[in-house]
């Protein structure tokens, strides 16, 4: 059974940073490709950037290119998302996915599991 577990969210001021972190369990977590992808109250579930295997290829939303790092560790079994100059509009729930496919790729149909989520809110 795969697991994903996020962690890392919070409040967190306008300009200001977080660090989230996706673990992984339950399968080969160093073989596939992983996602995080963010969904705001009333809104659909949007991609934010994904990281291939062994982090040789990363991908960004427009969003958040400049502002947002990926990042893997395979011996931790371990994903991240550095936010930096966060913006109110960054403001969701934010979800690290895990699919079944080596390369990093935005498309939600790609990720077959799913962790819980974790708040991130920016304040103006």
């Amino acid at each position: 059974q795969v697991q994903l577990v996020e962690s890392g969210g919070g409040l967190v001021q306008a300009g200001g940073s977080l660090r989230l972190s996706c673990a992984a369990s339950g399968r080969t977590f160093s073989s596939y490709a992983m996602g995080w992808f963010l969904q705001a109250p009333g809104k659909e579930r949007e991609f934010v950037a994904a990281i291939s295997w062994n982090g040789g290829s990363t991908r960004y939303a427009d969003s958040v290119k400049g502002r947002f790092t990926i990042s893997r560790d395979n011996d931790e079994n371990t994903m991240y998302l550095q936010m930096n100059s966060l913006k109110p509009e960054d403001t969701a729930i934010y979800y690290c996915a895990t699919g079944t496919i080596a390369t990093a790729t935005s498309r939600p149909n790609e990720y077959k599991y799913w962790g819980q989520g974790t708040q991130v809110t920016v304040s103006s």
